[in-house]
């Protein structure tokens, strides 16, 4: 039951390459597993690790869940949506909707179109759709069932220092130098009269599209397009209105078009595009796009470079605090919402120097916490484009084994994990005997399933009185 985050995780719907082939032929197919009216099929264990085979293809160190372990994962969603039920907790058709088209979007993309997913899959996606909803619906109730049973637990700082004491020393993790970082970061305009000349060539692009056709605009696209993904897509993109992470001009510049219509320049933080509506039905469409981005001058670059030192000074002399101006003035979005600082890939603040882009590394070497820099254009590899920044090197932790001073935010993270997964244990150590319980006996050899095996027994033997 230890596994119960970790299983979790797996076993979330999608909508996978195994399971759209299950979904398109029937094959044949058992029970092996059942908790209350709830059946686990051996297909779903299958699929499972399938799915986590590919998910986790090319990467290192990576231990696949076995099959005992997916049905003990199956077994507690399966528990856990039979309580759901019994709670009277809802999960609102509209959550259901955005989730399925969400997905159905990633899986899309995957595939290129919507025509090779429907090929692929022997049926439409609304057909699609409807297969995966009830599937979407249990897992939305089992993970309200479960945050019903957690979301409420807290941790005390006694129980951070008592948790600590239960580790051995010779267990502890040892970590490398570590900094806190923040930066503003302002991308270079460009200027009015290259910005122009660039949206000219666009306006030619859309006439020889207008006069060609679909064809004409895709080979655009492959030839001039600098959206670093048009390599592999053609400059297309499925696009839903209610996505958040669209540029907004971008987005609301492509909803205004009919199909087959050609937009007009549209000027987006990425740089200018025109956009060709490929097909659109209610809130989703498919559209084709070419961005170009207006070169950026040395004159530009030092026009942001004054600006930055003009804010550092005022930084400096104390009229605005560093989390402030990042507030105001970056450009940066990753970093925008944290006070412009770099985020670790475990949540935290505080890095180590790999992190960091190689550009950032020489200037962060000499300087000392509480630093700030003068401003640094660099490259940008993701966008292909110069910016400029300040870094506030913000604070330093030596090389050390974990301790609760240095160390207290993610000691205290894992223990409150370990509460949570202790209250389930729990809660799953009550309720199991109150369920009907079938295991196969294909699984009656998985030492996971013990307390599961015991209830089957415990329900056969009331079935034969």
């Amino acid at each position: 039951m230890k596994k119960v985050f970790v299983l979790g995780a797996i076993l979330v719907v999608g909508l996978s390459n195994s399971a759209i082939a299950q979904s398109k032929k029937v094959v044949a197919d058992k029970i092996v597993g059942q908790v209350g009216d709830k059946i686990i099929l051996r297909s779903e264990i299958i699929n499972t690790i399938a799915d986590a085979k590919r998910q986790t293809q090319g990467q290192e160190n990576v231990v696949l869940p076995n099959e005992c372990q997916v049905l003990e994962g199956q077994l507690i969603r399966k528990a856990l949506l039979l309580q759901a039920q019994k709670d009277s907790l809802k999960v609102e058709d509209d959550e259901i909707e955005a989730e399925l088209d969400n997905r159905i979007r990633q899986t899309i993309q995957q595939y290129g179109s919507k025509d090779i997913l429907e090929e692929i899959a022997g049926k439409t996606v609304y057909q699609l759709k409807d297969d995966f909803r009830e599937a979407f619906r249990e897992q939305k109730l089992a993970d309200q069932m479960q945050r019903k049973i957690v979301d409420n637990i807290k941790i005390t700082p006694t129980e951070v220092k008592q948790y600590f004491s239960r580790t051995p020393t010779d267990s502890l993790p040892f970590y490398e130098s570590e900094i806190e970082v923040s930066q503003i970061v302002i991308v270079p305009k460009a200027n009015k009269d290259v910005e122009e000349y660039v949206a000219k060539q666009l306006y030619d692009y859309k006439k020889q599209a207008e006069a060609q056709g679909p064809k004409k605009f895709e080979q655009l696209a492959k030839n001039y397009s600098e959206d670093p993904s048009v390599k592999e897509n053609g400059g297309q993109f499925t696009l839903n209105r209610n996505d958040k992470f669209w540029d907004p001009p971008f987005l609301a510049g492509a909803f205004r078009l009919k199909e087959g219509q050609i937009s007009p320049v549209i000027k987006g933080k990425f740089g200018l595009h025109i956009i060709m509506m490929i097909s659109r039905s209610g809130d989703e469409a498919i559209v084709r796009h070419i961005l170009r981005i207006p070169p950026i001058t040395e004159d530009e670059i030092k026009e942001t470079v004054d600006k930055l030192d003009t804010i550092r000074n005022q930084i400096k002399a104390g009229k605005i605090n560093f989390a402030e101006a990042v507030s105001k003035y970056s450009d940066d979005e990753n970093s925008k919402f944290s006070a412009g600082s770099l985020v670790g890939r475990d949540g935290s603040t505080f890095i180590t120097l790999d992190v960091l882009d190689k550009d950032m590394i020489k200037p962060i070497s000499d300087m000392k916490p509480g630093d700030i820099s003068k401003p640094q254009v660099f490259l940008n590899e993701q966008r292909g484009r110069k910016e400029v920044r300040i870094i506030y090197y913000k604070s330093k932790k030596e090389p050390h084994r974990e301790n609760l001073k240095d160390d207290y935010n993610r000691i205290a993270q894992r223990a409150l994990e370990d509460k949570k997964t202790n209250t389930l244990e729990k809660w799953f150590k009550e309720h199991i005997p109150t369920y009907y319980i079938l295991i196969d006996n294909e699984f009656m050899k998985c030492s996971e399933l013990a307390q599961w095996k015991q209830a089957a027994v415990n329900a056969a033997e009331v079935r034969k009185q």
